[in-house]
């Protein structure tokens, strides 16, 4: 390691060398597992919550919203609060669900990221490794908190508004905020100070055909759901609002007409208003986080101790998941559970792919670091 002193507050600075940036429990090593590791969490949950939890909890709401319609056609104030309530419920239980699936993959990103940018970081690697080990613990803890938030609620809190699953959750976001923020602080102090300029990195040279495949696919898939958003905009978002007021002021006008035919069919236009809003909106989101993660992974082949032939196929694997994933999901209104199921199974190939490469990066043993070129890896 070479070192570099400053007479700053931070001490001496080590800079980061070939032979060390990827050693085992380095800070980049812990990064880019705890980021994969957060990823392939977070979207086995998001297949398991998509399964068994998102669609059965939309009917309930659905049925809820019913209810209280019917309920105020009735006159019944007590019951329509009572559905009302209920309604809040299950959409809380959503909402912490996807939050904890959203959250694990987005700091699994940001892992990712951080990991790239080590080689600017002027820190010490100790400083550096604490750092890593200080965002990974919270970003686990946050949406683990999240997701308790249900199920905990105010018990035993010190606080009226606030339960225990929100400070822990909150702690752990404070967590990952300050790592980041330290971070920052190590690349900005590496731009003040020229002497401390970073060595060349292996990774970023790194131009394998896996890394390729997935850059393009993954810029495709950026692109794709651009497009798509763009599009969404331009021609159903303002007419999805529209619908959106007016079947809600439907909704209550034949109520207080005491209309229950009506009602029933304003509820339903509803529901389906929403099912339309929500598989656009996931299209969407899901096209260009792929390809982010397609992008990021593609930075990373180098470390992946699998063969060449291996690590194509684990790439058009991934691209072929994240591509399936989005458009069945766009296709469920007209094809029902079978565009689900097809969506679901995405999903799992992408998942699949990302556990090899993780189990590939787990089997590095320094082959780029030493400059070799050949990985000399079985698959």
């Amino acid at each position: 390691m070479a070192l570099m002193v400053d007479s700053g507050r931070l001490g001496t600075v080590v800079g980061i060398d070939a032979e060390s940036a990827f050693r085992p429990m380095s800070a980049r090593r812990l990064l880019v597992l705890g980021g994969i590791g957060l990823i392939l969490v977070g979207m086995l949950f998001g297949d398991i919550f998509a399964v068994f939890v998102l669609h059965q909890n939309a009917a309930k709401v659905g049925e809820s919203l019913s209810s209280a319609a019917h309920a105020a056609v009735a006159g019944d104030a007590r019951a329509v609060a009572l559905s009302f309530q209920a309604v809040g419920s299950f959409l809380e239980n959503r909402g912490t669900k996807v939050d904890t699936h959203v959250h694990m993959i987005a700091f699994g990103y940001l892992a990712l990221m951080l990991a790239l940018f080590e080689p600017w970081v002027a820190l010490r690697e100790s400083t550096r490794k604490n750092l890593a080990w200080t965002f990974l613990f919270g970003a686990w803890l946050l949406p683990v908190g999240v997701f308790l938030i249900h199920y905990v609620g105010l018990a035993y809190s010190p606080l009226e508004a606030i339960g225990w699953a929100s400070i822990f959750a909150d702690f752990g976001g404070a967590l990952v905020i300050l790592a980041t923020l330290a971070y920052l602080f190590g690349v900005a102090r590496r731009f003040r100070r020229p002497e401390w300029a970073a060595k060349e990195d292996g990774l970023l040279a790194d131009r394998s055909m896996a890394g390729r495949v997935l850059f393009a696919g993954g810029l495709g898939l950026v692109l794709l759901g651009f497009l798509h958003g763009a599009y969404y905009a331009g021609v159903d978002l303002y007419r999805h609002e529209a619908l959106d007021y007016s079947l809600l002021s439907e909704m209550t006008s034949t109520a207080a007409a005491r209309n229950g035919t009506a009602v029933d069919t304003a509820v339903g236009e509803y529901g389906e208003l929403a099912g339309e809003k929500a598989v656009n909106i996931a299209a969407h989101a899901h096209a260009i986080e792929f390809g982010l993660l397609a992008m990021l992974l593609g930075f990373f082949q180098g470390y992946v101790r699998l063969c060449e032939s291996w690590k194509r196929n684990w790439a058009w694997l991934l691209l072929l998941g994240s591509l399936v994933l989005p458009v069945f999901v766009l296709l469920e209104l007209r094809l029902g559970l079978l565009a689900g199921g097809i969506a679901d199974a995405g999903g799992l190939l992408v998942i699949l792919a990302l556990l090899a490469m993780w189990i590939g990066i787990v089997r590095y043993t320094g082959e780029m670091d030493a400059g070799s070129v050949s990985m000399g890896a079985r698959g």
